[in-house]
């Protein structure tokens, strides 16, 4: 061979280790700026946040047009409640906001990265339709990065399930909004506040967990869930809301610290995402009149709200998870997306829901949804925070 030949040789291989390089540095300067920041919280109670090293969950939602990553109408998997652009919505500016933290940028989502780094293993959302919300979310995202690659799709309650065939890779949601277990006895629905059993064991062997509960411990009236509570032996027509979740949270985390191979197993924990039912929690004024009423709810809301503290309440469960996580032998990791979220008071699908029969659009007062997210949208970021934690 000539001489010509190894010099071109040298040279890829020379190119090569500086690209290796490169990547090495930029991925230990990331890591630099991403470590410590699990332990450091952005509001009282849950604690201060350290200002010269990065926290993920503190900082600002800022516009940028290469949002969103995908579009509702590639993705194989929306449920007609979070696609908000297909019932109607007519402005499309909510879904092109960057999450930016102070003191950091997180690296771009990569679904391909995604699903080569996992091939082989199984991600599981748990908890309720927030979790799904962030299910359907992540699918889009990997989605939208192979678009052939082939899949399988399963469909069911409790237990859902995508695969990418190609990679291995299986990605599910479980519905459980209590987390522990709900059993019906003589006609009547028992909330186990003290058992999980059930539940857990669609959780086994499962590579990555992600867990969320929040919302379905404060219904009450038709949406409560449950028609006893019982908690060592007694039954309970009712109880103070915090203190159930707490026994529950406590059952779970029991289960994770004596069931888990925290060697194996990666766990998360995602913090309550916030509702926007009354424009005075973020200082807005009423924004529609709908038949001589005033709107008091997410309607019509097309931008986040800016500054560094939501003006609302925090929700008091925090304290509850923050006090069970520190209980832990091996705590979850917690994905802190309160704030962030709160800010995104225009977010939520209103009345621009599948869910809603004609005569409920036209009603937004009684029947908008400002609970869940519409998608393309604000799970994205939760995904990409989910993403950040997995990987960097």
């Amino acid at each position: 061979m000539s001489s010509s030949f190894y010099v071109v040789g040298l040279c890829y291989v020379v190119l090569y280790l500086v690209l290796v390089q490169a990547h090495i540095v930029s991925s230990a300067l990331l890591v630099g700026r991403l470590r410590n920041h699990h332990n450091a919280h952005h509001r009282l109670p849950i604690g201060q946040a350290n200002q010269t090293k990065c926290n993920l969950f503190m900082g600002s939602w800022v516009h940028d047009d290469t949002y969103p990553m995908y579009q509702s109408s590639n993705c194989p998997v929306i449920d007609p409640e979070f696609n908000c652009q297909m019932y109607g919505r007519p402005d499309t500016n909510y879904m092109q906001y960057r999450w930016r933290p102070d003191n950091c940028e997180l690296p771009r989502f990569n679904g391909l990265e995604f699903l080569i780094r996992m091939r082989g293993k199984t991600v599981m959302f748990v908890g309720d339709s927030l979790g799904r919300n962030q299910w359907e979310s992540l699918i889009c995202m990997i989605s939208a990065t192979v678009p052939r690659t082939q899949t399988e799709t399963t469909r069911g309650d409790p237990l859902s399930t995508f695969k990418f065939l190609e990679y291995g890779v299986s990605v599910s949601f479980y519905r459980a909004p209590y987390l522990v277990d709900i059993d019906t006895v003589q006609g009547k629905r028992i909330l186990r506040l003290d058992d999980i059993s059930q539940n857990a064991h669609f959780w086994r062997d499962v590579d990555v967990l992600s867990f969320n509960s929040g919302h379905w411990w404060i219904h009450k009236g038709g949406l409560q869930g449950w028609d006893y509570m019982e908690s060592g032996g007694t039954y309970y027509q009712d109880m103070d809301r915090l203190l159930a979740y707490e026994r529950g949270l406590r059952t779970w985390a029991r289960w994770v610290d004596t069931n888990i191979d925290r060697t194996r197993t990666r766990v998360f924990f995602q913090s309550v995402s916030p509702t926007h039912y009354n424009p005075s929690d973020w200082n807005g004024a009423p924004v529609s009149k709908i038949v001589g009423q005033v709107s008091k709810n997410c309607y019509g809301e097309t931008l986040p709200l800016s500054g560094e503290l939501y003006p609302g309440a925090y929700p008091d469960q925090m304290k509850v998870i923050q006090s069970v996580m520190n209980s832990m032998h091996n705590p979850a990791y917690l994905l802190d997306i309160t704030t962030l979220s709160e800010f995104r008071k225009d977010g939520h699908p209103s009345i621009y829901s599948g869910d809603l029969s004609p005569g409920q659009r036209a009603d937004p007062v009684r029947s908008a949804d400002c609970s869940h997210w519409c998608l393309p949208g604000l799970p994205d970021t939760w995904n990409q925070l989910f993403y950040t934690a997995l990987f960097f």
